[in-house]
């Protein structure tokens, strides 16, 4: 199959397990606390990947780690504490709309951070996309007042937080298999992912049904969501570009809010009208 068709369908494939992500981890609060939630996501990706990806460990050169640790703790490590916090005050839908603005954010730090060049068109989409931005955050707040939206900020730095592990990943890891570098970042990150829940509560409260039901939502989360989505993205950054890998996230709104329809939520016409200008914005800073 040609880079071109296979790179498309890691896309759509990646828009819909990432799609369903918001939901699942809005199913999971309803039981777990934030902290609980971010970290057996973590535990339960991290034990898959060790027993598919073990091996592939030794391929990562002594040099490499500090970059592995890096990519692990902006790729992963703190957008999946931080989703889980603002998911506590922001709708599913709203969340993944904001996630909608890594590509952005990517070429932001690749232009100041990585020598990226701006172009103008570009420059224009920065601008549109913080616009859409407001409307959609001043306008929900506005219209829900029982959600506090400055919980949106989470989801922002989470994006940055994204847009940093792609630019690394495709300028420091790009020579390294995409279960390699996925099995060395979770294998960094299960210590301590289990150390912060052991300071939690979660063992007190496990015999309770709807804790266990709770916690095979975030076992898929973390599994398909995280796990295999790991692998497919940084196979998607090698063969593309960081810009068209994080594209991925214009879709992932567009699933993500038909399952917020199907658990009874809904934007405003302004939110809807927001949301859109941000994917404009985000269109026109990912041009060449």
């Amino acid at each position: 199959m040609k880079a071109t068709q296979t790179k498309w369908i890691i896309l759509i494939v990646l828009a819909l397990i990432w799609g369903s992500s918001f939901i699942l981890i809005k199913k999971g609060l309803v039981s777990l606390s934030p902290f609980q939630l971010g970290s057996l996501r973590i535990v339960f990706c991290a034990l898959f990947l060790l027993v598919i990806g073990f091996k592939s460990l030794s391929d990562i050169p002594l040099h490499k780690w500090k970059f592995i640790a890096l990519t692990s703790l902006f790729g992963t490590f703190i957008p999946a504490y931080l989703f889980a916090i603002a998911q506590t005050q922001i709708s599913s839908s709203v969340s993944s709309i904001l996630n909608s603005l890594t590509p952005l954010n990517t070429l932001i730090l690749g232009a100041l951070v990585f020598g990226l060049d701006f172009k103008r068109t570009q420059i224009i989409g920065v601008l549109v996309g913080f616009t859409g931005t407001m409307l959609l955050i001043l306008n929900g707040a506005a219209h829900h007042p029982n959600q506090n939206y400055w919980y949106t900020i989470l989801v922002l730095i989470a994006s940055m937080c994204y847009a940093t592990n792609v630019n690394l990943i495709k300028r420091y890891l790009s020579d390294l298999k995409p279960l390699t570098i996925t099995t060395g970042n979770f294998l960094v990150m299960l210590f301590p992912a289990l150390g912060i829940l052991l300071f939690t509560d979660v063992m007190s409260k496990i015999h309770l049904p709807e804790v266990k039901e709770a916690m095979i939502f975030i076992a898929i989360l973390g599994i398909i969501g995280t796990g295999i989505a790991n692998v497919l993205f940084y196979k998607l950054i090698q063969i593309s570009s960081p810009v068209f890998a994080t594209s991925v996230t214009y879709l992932i709104p567009v699933v993500a809010f038909f399952w917020g329809l199907l658990d009874n939520e809904m934007l405003t016409p302004v939110q809807f009208f927001g949301a859109f200008v941000v994917l404009i914005g985000v269109y026109l800073s990912s041009k060449k």
